[in-house]
Parts: C-alpha cells; structure tokens; sequence
C-alpha cells in the first residue's frame, strides 16, 4: 500500500519498520529511494507514522501520513535502534551514506514528526568514519545497560564497540582492515565453549560474537568480543567460493537451541553453517592450542542453489502455523523454503522423549534425597 504513494521513476535502496518502544505505540516505516528527475537524480527519505488514537496501525492511514525527507548523501542501509533517553526507551533511524557519515533521526514529541539530530548526541561510537558505512548492526544486552555496535565500511573497515547507554561513554573499541568491502556485519550470541574459561568464568560476556561477510575474501567470525576483541577469528570455510556474499542471517533452522550461519550469494547458493564448539581436529586444534584460544570451529552442513543472486532472508512464520519458513528474495523473485512436517514432527516427539526422561530422573533424585533424610532423622532417633 504504502509503496503506492512513491513515484512511478522511483528506484528504492532502502526499507525498514519498527513499533514504538512501549508506552508509546503505532508502527513506523521508512523508505530510501532514488528518484530520477531527467537533469539529476534525487535522494529521499520517506517516514510513514499515524499519530491518531486507533490509527497507529492502519496501514492505510499510515500511508497518508508522510514525512518528505530529501538528502544531500546517496543512502545506503536504513536501520532503527532502541536507545534510552532519561528513563524511557526510544527507537531512532540510523542512515549510513556516502558523505559518509552516519545520520539519526528521531520523534519530535511537540511535532509529531521525525527530525535529524546529531548522531554524536546518542551514537558517540559512530564518529569519525574512515569510509562509506555498507552496514551496522546494534545490540542491547539485557540486563547490562550497555550496547555493542558493530560496524563494516567499503574500504574493508571494521568496528566493534561497547558503550555504557546512560552515559554514550565508549568503555571498549576495537577496529581492524580487511581486503575488500564488507557486505554485512551482524552481531549475535555463540554457545559457550567448555574451553573458554573467560567466557564461563563472567555470565556478562556470554559469548557475544560479530559475523563479517566480505564481498571478495572468506567470511569470517569475531568469536567472544567482549573478551577477545577481534583477535578469535574464525572463518567459515568455501564461503568465498561462489562469489560475493549479499546477505546473512544468524538464526537457528534446526531447533537444536544454537544458531546457524546463514548466507547467499551472487553465485546464486545458499550456505549454511554450523558451530562445533569442541572436537576441532588437525590444524584447526592445533592453532587454537597454539594461541590459547577455545577450540571449535564452523562446518558447512549444506547448501542449496537457486535461479538468481540472493539478495536478502528472512526467518519468520508466514503461514501462522507455529512453523517459521524462510523467506528468500532473490533477483527475479521471492522463494519461501518450509520445514519437513515429518522431519519436525520426528524432532517434537523426540524432544518431548528427552523431556519425560529428565523429569523421570529429577524425581527419582528427589525422591532418594527425601529416603535419606528420613533415614538419618530415623538413626538420630
């Protein structure tokens, strides 16, 4: 619907929507798009919001009520993130662009209306850029009051930052080059290795991680950040194999409880990967020993192909049966992969199997517990 209301000679570069950080509600989305006048081409930032009781929703309504934007920058990612002001949490819009730079944009309460205001004032970490930001990635840690952002540039650069959120104070930096220009950088939470003594010892670090695809070299993993800044790498074998990676996804496809690694190509291929915490053989175990690193490493468990270059993905439930699907935009189309009801099913039965067992076992120990304290109250007697 909202897409309507964009010119004909439109050419979109950017989507992204959110819902107000409670207690405020309503939906916002947001639209970078390019449009070409015949003498030049024009960039805009388009901010769709309903401000009335009832409204915040309605599609419809939210497509009448816009906010007009022209930028004097080439957008590239648009992306929101939810930031504390005072006490109350709040969700802004981060557009990196060829200047390049960073720009916020946040609600004005008194207007109604979304305005930029300098990143600085809630983003200290995203000044001073080196290159054109390809993309960013920021995340809360609960319960910590701090934040990690992640950040990959076209020249190869990368930042990894962790910043207190009451004061904007940077506590931790950590930067490194790479060869080519990074395509996505995401940052998410890897099992904790039995091996890593300083990520079992501090329940804060737990484990957070950056992926970093390139456009030209191996994708790689930033193993435990928080406590090895970007000195663990690991990388995920063949990823350079079948031209650029587009797009990543960090979710779990097998229900195993860990997350796989997800990317598409423009070589038209899936991947997906897998972590092994432990049993790292030949080289692999043998740098770790070397370096004092945990040991563990990814494995491609499969891949498959496609008609065009992968261009985005998404995990989510599409269908509302309890099921997520992946969605797969690709070049000339939309592709939604669905799990094997049977293979599910096997896995659900199984998992409640598992879950009989340890409630068996949990009772049995109690009960044995409960015998021998009757016994010793019995010879106190």
């Amino acid at each position: 619907m909202i897409y309507c209301f964009l010119a004909v000679d439109a050419e979109i570069v950017s989507i992204d929507t959110f819902s107000k950080s409670p207690p405020k509600r309503g939906l916002v989305v947001g639209i970078t798009f390019i449009k070409d006048s015949g003498d030049k081409a024009s960039p805009f930032l388009n901010i769709y919001c309903d401000y009335e009781p009832g409204s915040e929703y309605n599609l419809d309504s939210i497509a009448q009520s816009c906010l007009n934007l022209e930028l004097q920058f080439t957008p590239f990612q648009l992306y929101h993130a939810e930031v504390h002001v005072g006490d109350q949490p709040e969700t802004v819009f981060l557009l990196s662009g060829n200047d390049p730079c960073i720009h916020l944009y946040k609600e004005n309460k008194g207007l109604h209306q979304f305005e930029e205001q300098p990143v600085q004032n809630l983003f200290p970490e995203l000044q001073e850029l080196p290159s054109n930001v390809l993309w960013l990635d920021v995340c809360n840690i609960p319960g910590s009051g701090r934040r990690l952002t992640a950040f990959g540039c076209q020249s190869g650069y990368i930042r990894v930052a962790q910043v207190e959120q009451a004061s904007r104070e940077v506590l931790q930096s950590w930067s490194i080059q790479q060869d080519g220009p990074i395509s996505k950088v995401l940052v998410f939470r890897l099992p904790p290795s039995e091996s890593d003594p300083a990520q079992n010892g501090n329940a804060g670090n737990q484990g957070y991680s950056v992926l970093v695809t390139s456009t030209i070299e191996l994708s790689v993993v930033y193993r435990n950040v928080l406590t090895h800044g970007l000195a663990d790498q690991l990388t995920l074998p063949a990823s350079d194999q079948h031209d650029s990676v587009l797009c990543a996804l960090v979710t779990d496809v097998d229900f195993d409880g860990a997350p796989e690694i997800l990317l598409g190509t423009y070589g038209q291929e899936l991947l997906c990967y897998k972590y092994w915490s432990s049993g790292a053989t030949g080289a692999g175990a043998a740098e770790a020993e070397a370096s004092s690193q945990p040991a563990g490493e990814f494995h491609l468990l499969w891949k498959r192909s496609f008609p065009s270059p992968l261009l985005s993905m998404e995990y989510a439930d599409l269908t509302c049966d309890g099921l997520c699907e992946l969605a797969v935009v690709c070049l000339k189309g939309l592709h939604v992969l669905q799990h094997s009801l049977k293979q599910t099913a096997q896995c659900l039965l199984e998992r409640l199997r598992q879950e009989v067992a340890r409630r068996a076992n949990r009772s049995r120990a109690s009960q044995r517990v409960r015998a021998a304290n009757a016994d010793g109250e019995a010879a106190e007697v």
